[in-house]
């Protein structure tokens, strides 16, 4: 696929996932990754569908300044389409109940994050 239409494609889904995640945590969301992030010139859009995972310090993920959970939204590989960082334990349990009952299932592998 050419690079534009790739990333016309990933643009689309990064925006429709930010504005999911922005209405389901009163408007936290940041657009993250659009493209597939591989060894060749090759170029992808992330993934269409939506799965969660949930990051913190503890797992090996700098999360800057910012303290509390990171949650995002990401495709069936991990890469990221948007985040929600600074969440307290509350208010990543209210968005997780959202995810949920949306069956959005949980993605239990690596993340790949905007830098």
């Amino acid at each position: 696929m050419q690079y534009f239409a790739a990333l016309k494609i990933g643009e689309k889904r990064v925006k429709a996932a930010k504005e999911y995640l922005d209405r389901i945590s009163n408007g936290q969301a940041m657009p993250a990754l659009a493209l597939k992030d591989n060894k060749s010139n090759v170029w992808e859009p992330v993934g269409e569908e939506n799965l969660y995972s949930i990051l913190n310090d503890a797992g090996g993920y700098v999360l800057s300044d910012v303290t509390g959970y990171m949650l995002v939204l990401c495709d069936k590989n991990g890469v990221s389409k948007a985040i929600a960082r600074g969440l307290s334990s509350e208010h990543l349990n209210a968005i997780i109940k959202s995810l949920q009952s949306d069956n959005i299932p949980e993605h239990k592998g690596e993340v790949s994050l905007p830098v």
